[in-house]
């Protein structure tokens, strides 16, 4: 699973964001904003692909929304509402010239978001990567 092992890597980078405390220099918090933006991204197009894999016709979108909207259905991630939020912050990390919008995103993926990446890819290894082994 080519986008999984994308998604597996980018959370390795996104746990830097624990080697960093407050005060960030600049180019120290739009580095790690942009680990998570890359983190996000790539776990969503993971799900894309494990829910095409699956059959599930929702996946043809290219809306993330619906694609974390479908893998909750699934049984792929467990909180829809964090997941939701995540995509909300990763669609301010425009905004992430603003530094207070920067720093809610980091305290966020510190607090809520690096676990919820864990979560689904342990749910990935549990109970959904076996039928990709021999892909």
């Amino acid at each position: 699973m080519k986008k999984y092992d994308n998604f597996c890597r980018a959370l390795q980078n996104l746990s830097d964001v624990f080697l960093y405390e407050e005060p960030y220099d600049n180019v120290v918090l739009t580095g790690l904003v942009a680990l998570y933006e890359i983190c996000f991204e790539q776990a969503w197009k993971a799900m894309k692909e494990i829910l095409e894999r699956y059959g599930y016709e929702e996946s043809a979108t290219g809306s993330p929304r619906q694609i974390l909207k479908t893998a909750f259905k699934a049984g792929l991630i467990k909180d829809e509402q964090l997941w939701l939020g995540a995509l909300m912050s990763r669609n301010n990390v425009a905004h992430a010239y603003n530094k207070s919008v920067a720093l809610d995103i980091l305290k966020a993926v510190k607090a809520d978001y690096f676990h919820m990446f864990e979560n689904f890819r342990e749910e990935v290894k549990k109970n959904w990567q076996e039928d990709f082994q021999n892909l």
